[in-house]
């Protein structure tokens, strides 16, 4: 969560009393934010630095990243201050500032927004606020400028119309914030690239082959985003008059920001709370339209609904007057049924009746909500079906003597498919995009290649060994609405100075005649198709397993066979074992014979 450091006596001071630490925690955790650390008593503060408040935010609460959002918020929460009203100016939009928008912008940053801030009164403690409350929203919402990016200018210094453009680097060229010496793009780009702050941002466009820039009429560079700005329109603590313009690759992220960059700050205009619009000029796609919005949102959410997730009986006027100490505008439907919520356009975070609910519990306090005990409605909790065939399988093959193993899922196309001698259709192996290694370049489509390089880096242990998996493998399937399917199989391998063939026949014996059981008892819950046959190597017998000689090329020849099972009239292959072919072994670097068996656990079902 971010953290925000605010100066404690300031904070006390809007907030009209001087906490204790005990009180202020407390009042922190009423309202859902977090007091990570008080400078008040820390020998390592400078003496002439005021003590500072490190308060951690929730992810969602955008609105709190600055000093004003949590003194506002706090107080509203303590009844103290009523929800401010932000509205827009009632400007014409023939007499409106604008930003036309040309079609090249579609290449490298497509969006735009902006807005006025008119009379501001900046003192050095809410500049810094100004300043940081857009390094936050870079580094959260906007995720390090990718999405969205901030420009802030001192609308004395220029002139509108502005114009929102994208050209080749070498056709820009302005001054660099705090910098003297005139740049064209690709000199800025050198020049900031062992820069610690701005040289983390120039991978956005560098590579581009034009960059995006604002102008204002006189062609003056307002900015070139989202690395930075023209030194010549900077904000002092002298600017009464700011020039807001945002970029973005996101239009929703576009509007949320500019929703919460005018809200915080629009209470030091001369009429707090007011905002001047700026008309959004963009003909080629057909999106003209007047930024920003502020416009609320209107949710219906019902009494009942709130209540039970709450545990409350609470009517609908109560609900509503929690629901204003979180800055909420709210009242009852005509058959008080429902509420009404109006929600601020600062609070992008509320998408669904659950968030309304979540800020009704906050206003009413968490810690006054009513104990009940879970057993009404608690449920008990039991493992899928495969998952216990799954169970049954690794106990039946650990009392045998047999290790289980755990390879990772991902493996080479190479070693699942031409080290064990079998072909690539297409349409079977999921492969990986953009693979980091060669090593993880396909999902398994068998068990196989896991237990073999298992056997590879235990070679110093002693010999004979038995391992086993029982694991998902994964194939594409055009029939899924993920185009993906898992399969649930187990494999065995015996690694020996001798085949071990036999050894691995009785395995495959053993767990098939543990499944019998299990299924015919239902153990552990265990339901599927009617598994009450006789074990029998006969496929001329109604039910049962059968395995017949098959010669496929990852096996020995005439040491392999494939696994059929019969239920109810219907023959299916399941699996198949035998020695593996010593091509197999030599491309996995084993010197003994290898028995391996694979079986899909899923048919039982």
């Amino acid at each position: 969560m971010p953290t925000i450091n605010v100066d404690k006596y300031a904070l006390f001071e809007e907030l009209g009393q001087q906490f204790t630490a005990d009180e202020f925690q407390k009042l922190c955790f009423d309202f859902g934010i977090e007091l990570d650390k008080d400078t008040e008593d820390d020998p390592a503060r400078p003496k002439d630095q005021a003590p500072e408040l490190a308060i951690e935010i929730p992810a969602n609460r955008y609105d709190m990243l600055c000093f004003e959002g949590i003194a506002l918020h706090l107080n509203i929460f303590r009844g103290k201050h009523a929800t401010p009203n932000c509205r827009l100016l009632d400007i014409p939009e023939s007499k409106m500032q604008s930003i036309t928008v040309t079609k090249e912008t579609a290449e490298v940053r497509p969006y735009v927004a902006g807005a006025i801030l008119r009379n501001l009164k900046f003192t050095e403690a809410t500049y810094q606020s100004f300043i940081g409350l857009q390094d936050k929203l870079h580094q959260n919402l906007a995720r390090q400028r990718t999405l969205v990016s901030i420009g802030t200018h001192d609308l004395d210094t220029i002139q509108g119309p502005f114009t929102y453009e994208a050209l080749p680097p070498k056709d820009i060229n302005f001054v660099p914030l705090n910098q003297t010496k005139k740049m064209d793009g690709e000199e800025l780009m050198t020049f900031y690239e062992t820069d610690k702050h701005l040289g983390r941002y120039l991978h956005i466009i560098r590579d581009k082959p034009v960059y995006p820039v604002i102008f204002d009429a006189n062609r003056v560079v307002c900015s070139l985003p989202p690395i930075i700005n023209g030194d010549h329109s900077k904000i002092t603590l002298n600017t009464t008059n700011v020039f807001i313009e945002i970029t973005a690759t996101d239009q929703t992220k576009l509007d949320i920001v500019c929703n919460i960059m005018v809200a915080m700050f629009s209470k030091y205009c001369a009429e707090e709370f007011t905002v001047e619009p700026v008309k959004i000029i963009s003909e080629h796609n057909g999106t003209t339209r007047v930024t920003p919005s502020l416009a609320t949102r209107v949710m219906d959410v019902d009494v009942d609904y709130i209540n039970q997730c709450c545990g409350l009986e609470q009517s609908p006027e109560s609900i509503c007057k929690f629901l204003e100490k979180m800055a909420f505008t709210a009242e009852p439907s005509k058959d008080s049924k429902s509420i009404k919520v109006s929600v601020p356009p600062t609070r992008a975070d509320v998408l669904h009746a659950c968030d309304v609910m979540e800020d009704v519990a906050i206003g009413y306090g968490f810690n006054n909500l009513p104990r009940s005990s879970p057993n009404k409605s608690a449920t008990i909790g039991k493992p899928l079906i495969i998952n216990k065939l799954a169970d049954i399988v690794r106990n039946e093959c650990a009392m045998a003597g047999w290790i289980e193993v755990m390879p990772l899922i991902l493996c080479s196309h190479e070693e699942n498919f031409e080290w064990l001698n079998r072909v690539d259709d297409g349409n079977t192996a999921i492969k990986l995009a953009n693979p980091k290694s060669v090593e993880y370049q396909v999902v398994r489509t068998s068990l196989l290649p896991g237990l073999l390089k298992t056997l590879r880096e235990n070679k110093s242990v002693r010999l004979p060994l038995q391992i086993t998996e029982v694991a998902d493998v994964a194939f594409k399937d055009e029939t899924q609405e993920r185009k993906a399917r898992n399969e649930r199989r187990w494999a065995a391998a015996f690694y020996g100075k001798t085949s071990g063939f036999e050894v691995v026949h009785g395995l495959l014996d053993r767990v098939l005649s543990m499944l019998r059981i299990a299924f015919i008892t239902h153990e552990e819950g265990i339901e599927g198709k009617s598994m009450d046959f006789d074990i029998k190597k006969n496929p001329s017998k109604a039910d049962g397993y059968f395995i017949e000689e098959i010669n496929e090329p990852t096996f020995f020849g005439g040491r392999a066979a494939a696994i059929y099972l019969r239920l109810g009239g219907e023959v299916q292959r399941i699996g198949e074992f035998g020695v593996l072919h010593p091509t197999v072994l030599e491309k996995y670097d084993l010197k003994y014979p290898v028995s391996t068996l694979e079986v899909n656990l899923e048919v039982f079902l």
